[in-house]
């Protein structure tokens, strides 16, 4: 039993610590796939659970953030599309059947007024193509010129891609705006507006108004999480049976060449 430690440890200090590393990193990683995995589980699992409570009218009272937040919600008012931003680098929610390939286009999001109040309400309409030709062309949208209803799900805000040199002062705010990223504090206080604490992203309801609204669940990614981890673990076994079997090589070897003498 000594001569098997001492040839699978003793004498082989650096390959026991680098084979330690290795299946302790790879272990690592594959337990934080699992752990993203699950949180996307129960992330979608609250966010079920919460638009099964009833619908929240936006036009009825302040609402917070708290209380609202993954909830269904009706609202009634009037869009302001001078004041439209498209969130820009945004790939289509759901690719269309047998795409491998990611599209990318814009979200529009766009301030609603609401009815009967003095506030207003940011509404992410849907998601639309990018032209690939000419980058600064926006997409044709049709935007009511009159009070409408919509009905969407409550969220802080629209998400978020990486982006460099953000914070810069805006220097026109009358017209259409192409941003990487959206700030609902930012934006109301630098038009002055009184704003719900939060952004309604509209359901697909059937308008024919060059949008698209089919977002992808919450779960979207958990098999590619699963995946992963099955990488990292099986690296982890290979990495340990490569320093076990080397080192039963190297024993055995030093075992035959021993009785031979």
């Amino acid at each position: 039993m000594n001569k098997l430690f001492t040839a699978l440890i003793a004498k082989r200090i650096v390959a026991t610590v680098s084979a330690l590393l290795v299946a302790t990193v790879a272990c690592a990683a594959g337990i934080w796939q699992l752990n993203r995995a699950d949180g996307k589980i129960a992330l979608a699992a609250s966010l079920l659970a919460r638009q099964q409570m009833p619908i929240l009218s936006a036009n009825v009272g302040p609402l917070s953030l708290e209380d609202a937040s993954e909830r269904r919600m009706i609202a009634r008012g009037q869009y302001i599309p001078q004041a439209a931003i498209w969130l820009d680098n945004r790939p289509r929610p759901i690719p269309p059947a047998g795409s491998t390939t990611s599209q990318s286009g814009f979200y529009l999001l766009m301030p609603l007024q609401l009815e009967g109040r003095d506030e207003i309400l940011w509404v992410n309409r849907g998601w639309a193509p990018r032209n690939n030709q000419n980058r600064e062309s926006l997409p044709p949208v049709k935007t009511p010129g009159k009070v409408v209803n919509i009905e969407g799900i409550v969220f802080a805000h629209p998400g978020k891609v990486y982006a460099l040199g953000e914070g810069q002062a805006v220097v026109d705010t009358s017209k259409p705006r192409i941003e990487q990223n959206f700030d609902l504090r930012a934006e109301g206080k630098l038009r002055a507006w009184v704003q719900s604490p939060f952004i309604l992203r509209e359901v697909d309801t059937g308008k024919d108004d060059g949008l698209l609204r089919e977002w992808a669940p919450l779960t979207t990614g958990v098999d590619r999480h699963y995946a992963y981890a099955f990488q990292w673990f099986a690296l982890a076994v290979s990495g340990f049976l490569f320093w076990l079997i080397t080192g039963l090589r190297q024993y055995w070897r030093q075992d035959v060449n021993g009785d031979l003498e």
